[in-house]
């Protein structure tokens, strides 16, 4: 006599009962949060201890209070299934990190990482931290100072971790959660969260995309400043989304320090010698210090990457003849304003609402 299991009674209702199925689907696809770099929890589950950024972060903003920061609930209109799927659960996510990729080793092992959003000047303060120590223990100058296997220089990761897990890559990158620092490194070293106004960074990213990465998806390169803008993965509230996240998941950990480009730009010796201290440099060398605040100044930075001047990729321009396609571009606060029209200016604004207010912006 054929005896029905409890798994062929489960085929034949997949068959049978599609809407139970699904639920069945969902179920299933849960209990493999973390091979997606992610677990599912609801968000009765979810109440944290809030606690505000102190003075010792380098950021200069002053804390406004505890607020929580709005979900982005519409689904979108994304015809990459797999991005649809990931953003459908991010509501009642909260990240636990899984990295099972081979290129977990290249984010693990760093004295420091250096977290943001891409365009939020991190090239600039890699470039001023790099020619600091090359200068100080008589390196040539390099922006991968690892090579040299010297310990007397910090090693530094340079993620964009869950900003690039959910716009980069496949599904099966997203499943081994290629793009994550491991969840044991952000433990065990010091977490610097670099952030910038999500409506500049945006339109860094936007000539990024359409005028200097040749690998850009056509679609993506062919897109208008507007449609971009409002695109579900690439747009200003994906880069809100991302920096919400970041700052729930780090703001509670001692080893964590929140820099604001914006505070820079206005006082870079100050806060990057603030940096130093950090890296363990608490006594830096001032004629060292102050020949690698030059050597990172804007005009230097342009200047070196036109005449092709740096070993690196990460600093050469899509085309010397474009200024729009530099790496080292314009750096200005506020330049937003010059690309977006009115009514592009208030979609961010309100997008902008919707970042936790302890950003200052």
């Amino acid at each position: 006599m054929h005896r029905h299991t409890a798994g062929s009674r489960a085929s034949t209702n997949f068959l049978h009962h599609p809407a139970r199925s699904l639920r069945r689907l969902i179920s299933l696809l849960s209990t493999f949060g973390a091979v997606a770099g992610v677990q599912l929890q609801t968000s009765r589950s979810i109440k944290p201890r809030e606690r505000e950024i102190t003075s010792e972060s380098l950021a200069g903003a002053q804390p406004e209070g505890v607020s929580a920061h709005k979900e982005n609930r519409r689904p979108p209109a994304s015809s990459d299934k797999a991005a649809w799927l990931f953003q459908w659960w991010r509501p009642s996510l909260r990240w636990t990190r899984r990295n099972f990729s081979s290129r977990a080793s290249e984010l693990s092992g760093g004295d420091a990482i250096i977290v943001s959003v891409p365009k939020s000047g991190r090239t600039w303060l890699r470039a001023f931290v790099c020619a600091y120590f090359c200068k100080r223990f008589g390196l040539e100058f390099t922006l991968r100072p690892e090579r040299y296997r010297d310990p007397r220089v910090p090693r530094l990761i340079f993620s964009h971790d869950l900003f690039e897990h959910r716009t980069k890559g496949g599904l099966w990158d997203r499943l081994r959660g290629k793009y994550l620092v491991p969840r044991t490194e952000l433990r065990r070293a010091k977490i610097v969260l670099l952030v910038r106004d999500p409506r500049d960074c945006f339109v860094s990213l936007y000539l990024q995309i359409t005028r200097r990465d040749p690998n850009a998806p056509v679609d993506l390169k062919q897109k208008g400043v507007s449609d971009l803008l409002r695109d579900e993965r690439f747009g200003v509230r994906a880069i809100v989304n991302a920096m919400n996240d970041w700052l729930n998941e780090f703001s509670r950990r001692d080893n964590f320090t929140l820099i604001r480009y914006e505070a820079v730009r206005a006082s870079p010796a100050e806060h990057f010698r603030d940096l130093l201290a950090l890296l363990a440099e608490s006594t830096p060398d001032i004629t060292i210090f102050e020949e690698a605040l030059k050597f990172a100044g804007f005009e230097n930075m342009q200047k070196l990457e036109a005449a092709g001047a740096f070993d690196s990729k990460i600093l050469r321009p899509g085309d010397v003849r474009d200024p729009e396609s530099f790496k080292v571009r314009r750096g200005k606060v506020g330049g937003y304003r010059e690309y977006l029209s009115c009514e592009d200016q208030k979609y961010a604004a309100d997008a902008l609402a919707e970042l936790d207010v302890r950003f200052g912006y």
